[in-house]
């Protein structure tokens, strides 16, 4: 009956032929205006004119009959259409002006109130706040995403929502998965933070055209648009470590095609171990990435339009004890060290063609290859992934709905290859591991606006069959209603399920000296997500901002988590068909006052936890609260700018270690704790200086490495690792521009 209503939602009420009118939009010179904006009044029906000022737009069914056409620089006309099927249209030009004066510039964080999912934009704005030196440092202003460290040694992180690990959520380039199994560890980290201009940012299982993995949220990174990022974009960053990040872009354009090209190395810090463990705080990385984007047309308008996207990445990694030499020392079981060497090419594409106002078919492909060869103390871990994506998509836009349908392909071989160098703790787990899906799916989505535009609904559903564990059918549905223009509510529900990638998504087995207990087959895990939020806008002379409140349920029906209570020399590894929850509750309120101050705080409650035996057992590493609150100024003249964020982390369960040793012993639960971060901007037209510290009051957690004392015993473990390590960090860059002509 669910599955009857969502077809039934998706096929209304799209059983009608449209009729058109067309015509062209002209200048008083008679030349043609690309890029004009024809719609009708009261509607979401419109449509821009293509290169040559032409247009063709749906005419059926209108009930306004009132016709906009508008263009920058230009008066707007306003037209009464009756039976017309052909109109031109002159424009002319406004009035100039002698002097434009630009008051503001674009907000940090934007909340659209069209969206019918809702969508945290972060724009470049809010990307300066900090030093973002790659994607997984984007963040540290924000309260729906936080950066988790999966690996110390290494410094590999993962992006939560949710209080959920990132595997729950789908973390998309331009709209392309290429953040998946062996690229999970450290992917988010191999993309400059110069490279990337905005964020998209939604919570919960949203819609059904990128796949069925997200369960706990979606980000979508956009990488800067060659026609509009700066011609030449220079950045060079060092901090306190001395790690050393160099950026370089450089755009074009020449008619219809654009070009971004962008080089980006890190070279790695000197050795420090401040708290005298013997362990270095921060790991040696050298990384060498080059991208390419090429650009032709606009999908805007009528016509052909394609992307074609490369990106190539080489990095090393090495961690562990400061006398550690990775040339020598790799496997070695008297000095402890890891090294990971990842060399990663990558290809999209895009390429659509937009029949007129109503059709538009959009294919996306992409692939990616990663060869890893790498050292975790003792455990040899060499593996290779390759991946293809393939989606196929339809636009059907009619009267005031929009169906988006298609089929898609997922492709991903894998091979890991686990070994031991030496194996005194009788460890079970080495071996070949492969994994070969082949997924193929078709999805159908519409939305439909109601009641004047006030009420949008959100049907969709994917079906999809695994090679291996069959047919899944993904439904899910969201709407959103208006209260008012400025006060909207939105809810969502749906299901997602995902297959596991144990070793990438869980680097932390084997970094530690556990051994891993398969006791059963993996399966895919399933959960059901539904959440509601409000958001309320401010919109006066001297202040606007928003006040935004959520709340999301997440029911697993099967879930994979390393089990490390039972035995802390074991990580046992089974399916989870229990009762597994994930309750948030998230609060914010963001405020631009006076166009120079700005003020924003988020509270977050975080309940995530299993039921076993009857009894509530909380997840590790989440805080239970957390509160992030952001204050910045700038003057009038922009000159500079002021940029504070405090975090403060409740307690957080820890794994359980009371049956070790005593002095391998750590408390239940984590102390609660405060950063502070602070940067000032200083900006010389097309130069901008900026430097900051990072954790000004310093503080650590100290010695977060189980057993360093001895760290090939068997109680050696990196997995206790709930907050900052590497103590305060003072950094200093300067970013040199020229904007695009």
């Amino acid at each position: 009956m669910k599955i009857f209503i969502f077809i039934v939602g998706l096929l209304f009420p799209y059983v009608l032929s449209a009729q058109y009118i067309s015509g062209k939009v002209t200048n008083s010179n008679n030349e043609p205006l690309a890029g004009a904006s024809l719609h009708w009044k009261n509607t979401a029906i419109g449509i821009t004119t293509d290169i040559n000022g032409h247009y063709k737009l749906t005419a059926k069914d209108i009930s306004k009959n009132t016709l906009i056409v508008s263009y920058v620089g230009h008066v707007s006309q306003v037209l009464e259409i009756s039976d017309q099927s052909e109109i031109n249209v002159i424009l002319k030009e406004s009035e100039s002006l002698d002097e434009v004066v630009i008051k503001s510039q674009r907000d940090g964080v934007i909340i659209s109130s069209l969206s019918p999912i809702k969508t945290e934009l972060l724009t470049q704005t809010e990307l300066t706040k900090a030093a973002c030196c790659d994607l997984a440092g984007c963040f540290e202003t924000q309260t729906t995403v936080q950066a988790q460290t999966t690996n110390v040694i290494t410094n590999s992180k993962e992006l939560r929502i949710l209080g959920l690990s990132g595997v729950y959520n789908q973390v998309l380039i331009n709209g392309f998965p290429m953040i998946q199994g062996l690229s999970y560890t450290y992917g988010i980290s191999s993309i400059p933070g110069t490279l990337v201009d905005n964020i998209y940012i939604s919570k919960g299982a949203n819609s059904v055209l990128q796949g069925f993995e997200s369960i706990s949220g979606q980000i979508n990174v956009e990488t800067k648009d060659p026609k509009n990022a700066e011609m030449l974009l220079l950045n060079a960053y060092i901090n306190s470590f001395s790690e050393t990040h160099l950026n370089a872009n450089y755009a074009f354009t020449k008619g219809k095609w654009s070009n971004l090209t962008a080089v980006s190395t890190v070279q790695p810090a000197n050795a420090f171990d401040k708290d005298d463990d013997t362990f270095l705080d921060l790991p040696k990385l050298t990384r060498y990435m080059v991208f390419n984007t090429l650009k032709y047309g606009n999908e805007a308008h009528w016509g052909w339009n394609s992307e074609l996207g490369i990106r190539f990445v080489n990095e090393q990694r090495i961690g562990g004890q400061t006398n550690f030499n990775a040339d020598t020392d790799k496997g070695s079981h008297e000095i402890y060290g890891q090294t990971v060497n990842i060399n990663q090419p990558e290809v999209w594409s895009k390429t659509g063609f937009r029949m007129n106002d109503q059709h538009n078919f959009v294919l996306y492909a992409s692939s990616f290859y990663q060869n890893q060869n790498s050292y975790f103390g003792t455990v040899k871990y060499n593996a290779e992934q390759t991946n293809f994506f393939a989606n196929m998509q339809h636009e059907f836009n009619y009267d005031t709905h929009v169906l988006k349908s298609g089929i898609s392909f997922k492709h991903l071989n894998s091979d890991e290859d686990v070994a031991f160098t030496y194996n005194a703790l009788n460890r079970t787990y080495d071996g070949d591991y492969f994994r070969n899906e082949n997924i193929i799916g078709a999805f159908a989505e519409n939305t439909m606006t109601f009641l004047d535009d006030k009420l949008t609904w959100i049907a969709g559903i994917r079906i999809d069959n695994h090679n291996e564990f069959g047919t899944k059918v993904t439904p899910r549905t969201l709407l959103k209603y208006d209260i008012t223009p400025k006060t909207i509510i939105r809810a969502n529900v749906g299901t997602g399920w995902r297959t596991v990638n144990l070793f990438s998504e869980n680097i932390g087995l084997l970094v530690s000296s556990r051994d891993i207990v398969f006791k059963e087959a993996l399966e895919p895990e399933h959960a059901l997500n539904t959440g509601i939020n409000i958001t309320q806008k401010f919109d006066t002379e001297n202040v606007n901002g928003f006040f935004s409140a959520d709340f999301y349920h997440t029911n697993f029906k099967n879930q994979i988590f390393p089990d490390y209570d039972t035995d802390p020399t074991k990580a046992i590894i089974e399916n989870f068909r229990g009762k597994s929850i994930s309750n948030v509750f998230q609060a914010e309120v963001s405020l631009n006052l006076y166009e120079q101050f700005e003020f924003k705080t988020g509270y977050s409650f975080i309940d995530v936890y299993r039921e076993i035996e009857g009894k509530k057992e909380l997840l590790p590493f989440n805080p239970k609260h957390k509160i992030v609150t952001n204050l910045g100024y700038k003057p009038l003249s922009n000159r500079f700018r002021i940029d504070v964020n405090f975090h403060w982390y409740g307690e957080q369960r820890l794994p359980n270690t009371q049956s070790n040793p005593e002095i391998y012993r750590r408390p239940d639960f984590s102390e609660d704790y405060s950063i502070l971060n602070a940067q000032f901007t200083y900006n010389l037209n097309r130069v901008e200086l900026y430097t900051g510290c990072e954790n000004i009051f310093n503080f650590r957690q100290e010695q977060p490495i189980l057993s360093w004392q001895d760290p090939f015993g068997e109680y050696f473990d990196t997995s206790s690792v709930w907050g900052p390590t590497r103590g305060r960090e003072f950094y200093l860059g300067v970013r040199y521009k020229i904007p695009s002509k």
